[in-house]
């Protein structure tokens, strides 16, 4: 399973594909989350808090997938386990859809036939997002072993989109914990994306 950018979220339907607005790939989060994990992971001295380092060397897909199996040695054979569910998911739809009343023969082929066009398109993003969600949990684990109690990040959507879901997955953690995602001004006079964790 390899990391590589598929595109927004596809509406298949038996009058066509459609791409949805703000439903982007999680590639593109991706990034963002090894970028923070990286970061992290090292003794903290002092306020065990990250902040944004502007200079940050662009990834490869490989060296990308490279970062996450350095965390998680089976994370390739744990993600092939999880794409074989995705891809029976996929299978029950044209299933589905085969028994749908209110459809012509020759719409519930069209609509069969698109999704099989853009199977492998929407299984990349499954494996992106599959791969997303392990990296939010390796910074789960580092936040732990390393008791980082702040986040810092530039200001803007795909930061906060990251922040976001680490929020979420702590707060959703058995061990409870409290956080707030919040937006500050720094010196220079730049909005910053800080979360807070406790």
């Amino acid at each position: 399973m390899t990391i590589k950018y598929a595109g927004p979220r596809p509406v298949i339907t038996h009058h066509g594909v459609e791409f949805k607005d703000g439903k982007e790939d999680k590639y593109v989060y991706l990034k963002i989350g090894i970028e923070i994990l990286k970061a992290i992971d090292h003794e903290h001295v002092d306020n065990k808090s990250y902040s944004h380092d502007i200079d940050t060397k662009e990834l490869t897909d490989a060296e990308m997938l490279d970062i996450l199996i350095s965390y998680e040695y089976d994370l390739e054979l744990n993600t092939e386990k999880e794409i074989d569910g995705y891809s029976q998911h996929l299978e029950s739809e044209s299933d589905q859809i085969s028994h749908k009343a209110y459809l012509s023969d020759i719409e519930k082929e069209i609509w069969i036939k698109n999704l099989t066009m853009m199977k492998s398109y929407r299984t990349q993003r499954a494996v992106n997002k599959i791969y997303y969600m392990h990296c939010i949990r390796n910074i789960i684990n580092i936040i732990k072993i390393r008791g980082i109690k702040e986040i810092d990040t530039p200001f803007s959507e795909k930061y906060w989109h990251v922040l976001q879901t680490i929020q979420g997955s702590l707060e959703n953690d058995k061990t409870t914990f409290r956080t707030d995602l919040v937006i500050n001004e720094t010196k220079d006079k730049q909005l910053e994306a800080v979360l807070k964790i406790e």
